[in-house]
């Protein structure tokens, strides 16, 4: 059990980065744009061809980590992504950052599906939506340091915290190439309890996946959250710095750490108060994210429509909790639905799905601010989504057959 545990800690570390890496451009607006000449759509753009490129791999990216080494899926991808962030900080036009920001989505889209689906190996017991939970709570304390980003690039430049961030990165990347190692497959145990072809092939994990009804509400839940997760992310920042007339430095801080904090908390309590239900009801990992859902979409729509700042901060803290026992259950309830074998790739397309939908959010959020329509419109849609998204789960079906596996 340590070495299950200690797998939880490694990567951790590494989702830290895989998130403080995409996401703390987004606290550098107005220095990035003070340096380099660009619209606000195009400011946008940076994030969302990221995003589109990471989309359209996530599918394959999950196909190699199960069909390969998933230890080393991980390290390939965080050294690629690492040497991007330290190139990003040595671009001087919005073509070199375009670029770059895509091959940035390569590197990255190896990462979470392969992570997900290791802990999964280790933790097949109830620990699983726990330790999912402290894994993706290393994403929230990314995205909260991305916010640091924005007093970076006002005491030292924009380009020094992506050098140092991309720096570390890649000697940790060696550090994990000596301690990551893959868990044992339990392949006898899936071979007599699941009727399905031996070979591991792209067409037999998409059969396989796409037989699953359940499996086509998990693909909508997913791309609805991150119609108001991304948008949220993107512009977040700008909305606060202009709606409540802040610094940069502050506007970024604001917007990640009280949200990050707020889902740091909901993502360890969610992934425990999860495991206990399912204890005692094998719906249990649906019911904690859709009881989030449920306060976080109003809470959300008051963020996007008061003046005071008090209660805008308020309702983001709900909307992080309410993502925070989603995210650590997301990849636990696919483990419900997907045959054992390809869960990276379920979880790979889930984020193609996912992101698609959340570069364009990004992109149209960008678009519509530049005719003058406000970023607070955006965000009320995007507590509608949740909504809908939470509801979506009453239609998954779990299966018991393959859950523990």
């Amino acid at each position: 059990m340590f070495r299950a545990w200690l797998i939880v800690a490694l990567l951790w570390v590494v989702a830290l980065l895989n998130y403080l890496d995409r996401l703390t451009i987004t606290a550098m607006h107005d220095s990035i744009t003070a340096d380099i000449t660009m619209t606000e759509a195009q400011f946008g753009l940076l994030t969302s061809v990221f995003l589109w490129v990471y989309a359209l791999l996530s599918p394959g990216a999950g196909f190699l980590a199960d069909r390969f080494s998933r230890s080393r899926v991980i390290v390939v991808s965080l050294f690629v992504w690492s040497l991007l962030t330290w190139l990003t900080g040595h671009c001087h036009s919005i073509g070199q950052l375009l670029v770059v920001r895509a091959l940035m989505g390569v590197g990255e889209a190896c990462y979470i599906p392969a992570a997900l689906a290791l802990i999964a190996d280790y933790h097949r017991g109830p620990t699983r939506s726990l330790a999912t939970g402290i894994h993706m709570s290393g994403i929230y304390a990314g995205a909260a340091l991305g916010g640091v980003g924005g007093y970076i690039a006002e005491w030292y430049g924009w380009r020094t915290g992506f050098t140092i961030f991309g720096a570390f990165g890649i000697g940790y990347a060696v550090l994990l190439m000596l301690l990551l190692r893959d868990a044992p497959r339990a392949q006898s145990a899936v071979s007599e309890s699941i009727q399905a072809p031996p070979a591991i092939t792209p067409v037999s994990a998409l059969a396989s996946l796409f037989r699953q009804p359940s499996y086509y509400v998990l693909l909508l839940h997913w791309s609805l959250l991150a119609l108001a997760g991304w948008g949220i992310t993107g512009w977040l920042p700008v909305y606060l710095k202009e709606h409540f007339n802040m610094g940069q430095g502050a506007a970024g801080f604001s917007a990640t750490g009280y949200l990050q904090a707020a889902a740091f908390a909901g993502i360890l309590t969610g992934g425990a108060w999860a495991d206990a239900w399912r204890r005692r009801n094998i719906r249990g990992r649906l019911f904690v994210p859709l009881i989030g859902f449920a306060f976080a979409g109003p809470a959300l729509f008051m963020t996007a429509s008061t003046d005071v700042f008090v209660l805008a901060i308020a309702g983001l803290i709900v909307y992080g909790l309410s993502r925070g026992f989603s995210d650590s259950n997301m990849m636990p309830i696919l483990c419900q639905v997907a045959d054992p074998r390809y869960r990276a790739t379920g979880y790979g397309i889930m984020n193609c799905f996912s992101c698609l939908t959340g570069g364009v959010m990004i992109y149209v959020g960008g678009a519509l601010k530049d005719r003058q329509v406000g970023l607070g419109t955006t965000f009320q849609y995007a507590a509608v989504a949740l909504v809908v998204a939470g509801l979506l789960l009453l239609l998954v079906r779990p299966r018991r057959d393959i859950e523990s596996l």
